[in-house]
């Protein structure tokens, strides 16, 4: 039941407390819940850029509708993606996972040579709306993760991609941003935070098949 009471504390968050910092442990506690979130064939085509620099938070403002979050949180997070998602992506995948679990190839290949057709055989444009869905399964974990961790959140799609890849310099390491999740200590006068949760009757989201 606490991690129920936790997901019912847990809210978008209009406004941060600007004079509360998250700490290393909590930034630490969120790295590793990104890298182990769960992902299609485990292969994590996201990445997760940290920003904690006021003037870039404030830049990125202007490209957020202005949303006061983006620069008033303790940290910035954007999930990206790659531009370009290629097959050496999967010859990467197997190399980690002979390296960690030290599986001989002829276990291996046979799901390699599997993957290696399934990404090969799709468009860039049905690898990015596929990469895109393991993006929000990220936000999803990291918005469970900080609701245990009574860290807050808001999940944010309301800004320009482009303006971020380029004030962030993602092109260059071939990726782009998809979601944005400020994060760090609701503030006093935050009129959301004492606001009842509104969620509809468990009976009108559950069907149950016994």
């Amino acid at each position: 039941m606490d991690t129920i009471k936790s997901l019912q504390w847990r809210y978008a968050v209009k406004n941060f407390d600007k004079e509360k910092t998250l700490s290393k442990t909590q930034i630490e506690t969120l790295k590793n819940a990104f890298n182990l979130t769960a992902t299609s064939y485990g292969l994590q085509p996201i990445k997760l850029v940290i920003v904690q620099n006021k003037d870039i938070q404030k830049e990125l403002l202007k490209h957020s509708w202005k949303q006061p979050q983006v620069v008033d949180a303790s940290h910035l997070l954007v999930i990206c993606i790659p531009k370009k998602y290629t097959t050496q992506e999967v010859t990467n995948y197997f190399k980690l996972v002979t390296e960690i679990r030290n599986t001989p190839d002829s276990v291996l290949n046979p799901f390699k040579e599997f993957l290696t057709n399934e990404i090969g055989k799709k468009t860039q444009e049905e690898l990015f709306i596929w990469n895109k869905n393991q993006a929000y399964l990220a936000l999803g974990n990291l918005l469970t993760v900080c609701a245990l961790e009574k860290i807050d959140s808001c999940p944010m799609e309301g800004f320009i991609p482009e303006k971020y890849d380029e004030i962030l310099n993602l092109d260059s390491h071939n990726l782009t941003s998809i979601l944005v999740l400020p994060v760090g200590f609701r503030a006093e006068n935050d009129y959301m935070k004492d606001l009842k949760k509104v969620r509809k009757n468990i009976a009108d989201v559950i069907i149950e098949i016994n």
